[in-house]
């Protein structure tokens, strides 16, 4: 049995609680890895291929860390909470004993979460006319907003071909249902059950009154043109981090990724109970 730790290196506690399991595992025979300082500025470049379980000590930030670090593995993620929301965290030093909740995460007795990914395709092209793509993967979602040289960014929006509005405002967020509760909800989007598979679509302050979020199918693909009548630099983020495509921005191309993330709960109702808990003061003790 392998297990890896993805701590938030900026929180002492998240540190802390990383050794505790690191010893208590270690005594029940299991094998651990840290993941690295991000601090440190290396590019964490370990193979957790054969690794059976990867917990994240932190807040959401760090189980999106955590879930890009697994990438395509499927490799199933317990997320521990030591941050300020913990919506996708399966639990908190104070709910109890974060040693049992590992014991029952390596026992298999916790519910298994399948979330959809996101694959994310930039496209632009060079002074001399030469493409580049950028591909990067999300588990929450891809925001398209305007850049620090625009005052706004005017695009138009496919699905599957189908045209369906330019739209000009400070952007769009593409979520996958796990996003739907982050930056498309802010924008105004709806908080989406984990167990939908398909895209959240969400205008951000669209320039308009008729533009409005949509769903769209787990086989749809989603493209963002920009417009050509009047020219912008977008700012584009995967899950918070911002890309730095070559040269012009011409379009962008969201589908389902290949491969889902596993987070690790106790159950479906998990979920409502982190809905009615975060987004509405609602306390289940």
């Amino acid at each position: 049995m392998k297990v890896f730790l993805v701590p938030n290196y900026y929180k002492d506690e998240a540190i802390q609680s990383g050794l505790t399991l690191e010893l208590w595992l270690t005594r029940q025979g299991v094998e651990v890895a840290w993941a690295v300082d991000q601090r440190s500025g290396i590019k964490d470049e370990t193979d957790i291929s054969d690794f059976d379980l990867v917990i994240s000590l932190g807040g959401d930030g760090t189980l999106l860390r955590a879930a890009h670090l697994v990438g395509t593995n499927e490799i199933p993620i317990l997320g521990l909470s030591y941050g300020h929301v913990g919506f996708l965290t399966a639990a908190n030093p104070e709910e109890g004993d974060i040693l049992r909740v590992v014991s029952d995460a390596l026992a298999d007795e916790m519910h298994v979460s399948r979330r959809a990914t996101l694959c994310c395709e930039v496209h632009s092209v060079l002074p001399n006319g030469e493409e580049r793509v950028i591909v990067a993967q999300a588990l929450n979602d891809l925001a398209l907003t305007r850049g620090p040289l625009s005052d706004m960014v005017e695009f138009d929006i496919c699905v599957s071909g189908h045209h369906i509005d330019r739209l000009r405002g400070d952007g769009v967020v593409v979520s996958t249902a796990t996003g739907s509760t982050g930056y498309a909800l802010s924008a105004g989007g709806p908080i989406v059950s984990p167990d939908f598979s398909g895209m959240v679509c969400v205008p951000i302050a669209p320039h308009t009154i008729q533009a409005r979020a949509f769903l769209t199918s787990p086989s749809d693909v989603v493209e963002i043109a920009m417009s050509h009548d009047r020219p912008s630099v977008p700012a584009i983020a995967v899950d918070g981090q911002f890309l730095n495509p070559e040269g012009d921005v011409e379009y962008v191309a969201v589908r389902r990724g290949d491969a889902d993330v596993l987070l690790l709960d106790y159950g479906p109702e998990s979920f409502y109970n982190s809905v009615s808990r975060v987004f509405y003061g609602v306390r289940h003790d």
